[in-house]
């Protein structure tokens, strides 16, 4: 079953406490249900209970992100580990959490779990946040009676994402600024600046360099037509982003695209080679079998082309293939990480040396983005110089042809 997802809402509620004296409050919850329950154990007898909403600003301050998911497995680990019972520690986890929507889910796991009901049952019903990996491991964890190693395992294995996922968008950022930037840069001088000087120019009384001329006539270009343009790129990536979210081959085609970006595109290919490796190692070091662990790595492999090239991978695995030749078929995975996966199936260490191929890529990942600043900066300089340079020559040029007149 899967986890329906409950929007936060405010409620405010009037009751009778049990010196028999009028209280009111109000609290944030997913569910009715779960103010109920807390007035109970308060022994406060309920009048009226009434749901508003709750503003965009306090929804985005009590959402639960990524990131919480991943300290909470590893809070719940560190306790696990010191004898702390499961449904101890998620209380004392609950007690201390500042997040509404967080405090919810855990509430709702422990109701459950007291229940009766098994723990990753328990969290595939109260949150979407919980994926399929997270939830498959919990639930060999349980069978085999090690939770705790589990939930180590996660803890692990998530920071180790999330580190991954921030260096990447780290990558992304710095080229992107450095674009948008010039952009800006040349829209004001073509917009602003440069109309001045045409103005200026026009008392000449004489004919303009075929250059200053040009970069005139992109100036009126830039004014009469950057905004339709401005907001038919805003439609067309729109429209580009519905069709990309219902068409796959759309997904393949853009993911495929990413790929081959200079630098930026060997970024992309390592992190998500790095992924996943690290998901494959974590799920079979867990002893979750190899198929069901290549199923679950390709819902999380966060790029539709090697997405599809882990289920291609699933599929002739399935068919009886070894690993490291089902992986060469695809043509997705390097030389490299294909021998270290045939000698890790050969001499029975796949999680280890999946562990040190995700290594592997997290280290060049980080090596390069560390220095994406040095490979870049040429480029930039050299962009720049001939962008803005190039404008400001335009707006000058009239200038020193007229002064080498008048001399």
């Amino acid at each position: 079953m899967k986890a329906k997802s409950a929007a936060l809402k405010n409620y405010h509620w009037r009751g009778i406490n049990p010196q028999g004296k009028r209280v009111k409050g109000q609290a944030l919850a997913l569910t009715e249900m779960e103010i109920r329950d807390k007035l109970k154990e308060q022994h406060i007898q309920i009048k009226k209970i009434k749901r508003t909403s709750v503003s965009f600003v306090t929804k985005l301050s009590h959402q639960v992100s990524t990131k919480d998911i991943t300290t909470l497995t590893r809070q719940l680990a560190t306790m696990l580990a010191t004898g702390v019972p499961i449904i101890q520690s998620i209380r004392l986890i609950t007690d201390n959490q500042k997040k509404a929507e967080m405090k919810s889910i855990l509430l709702q796991i422990t109701k459950s779990v007291e229940a009766g009901t098994p723990l990753s049952k328990a969290m595939r019903t109260a949150s979407s946040h919980f994926d399929s990996l997270y939830i498959d491991l919990v639930s060999t964890g349980e069978e085999v009676g090690n939770l705790a190693e589990v939930f180590e395992r996660l803890a692990d294995y998530r920071e180790k994402s999330e580190q991954l996922r921030a260096k990447v968008i780290k990558a992304l950022i710095y080229p992107s600024m450095v674009m948008l930037t010039a952009i800006g840069v040349c829209y004001l001088m073509l917009t602003m600046v440069l109309p001045e000087f045409e103005s200026m120019f026009s008392g000449f009384g004489t004919e303009l360099p075929a250059f200053t001329q040009s970069v005139i006539n992109l100036s009126h270009w830039v004014q009469a037509y950057s905004m339709p343009l401005l907001l038919l790129t805003g439609v067309a990536l729109f429209v580009f982003k519905v069709l990309r979210s219902r068409s796959p081959s759309i997904q393949r085609w853009g993911s495929k695209l990413s790929l081959k970006l200079p630098i930026i595109g060997g970024v992309l290919s390592k992190a998500s080679i790095a992924k996943f490796s690290r998901t494959l190692a974590t799920s079979f070091a867990a002893g979750i079998p190899i198929l069901s662990g290549l199923k679950t790595t390709s819902k999380t492999a966060g790029n539709r082309y090697y997405q599809e090239a882990v289920e291609e991978v699933y599929k002739a695995t399935s068919a009886g293939a070894p690993l490291y030749v089902a992986m060469r078929d695809t043509q997705a995975f390097p030389e490299m990480v294909l021998q270290m996966v045939m000698i890790g199936e050969e001499s029975g260490q796949l999680d280890n040396m999946l562990n040190k191929v995700a290594s592997i890529y997290e280290f060049e990942v980080d090596n390069t983005v560390d220095n994406l600043g040095k490979i870049l900066e040429p480029l930039i300089i050299l962009f720049l110089g001939v962008v803005v340079g190039g404008l400001v020559v335009a707006m000058y040029l009239p200038i020193f042809n007229l002064m080498s007149v008048l001399g």
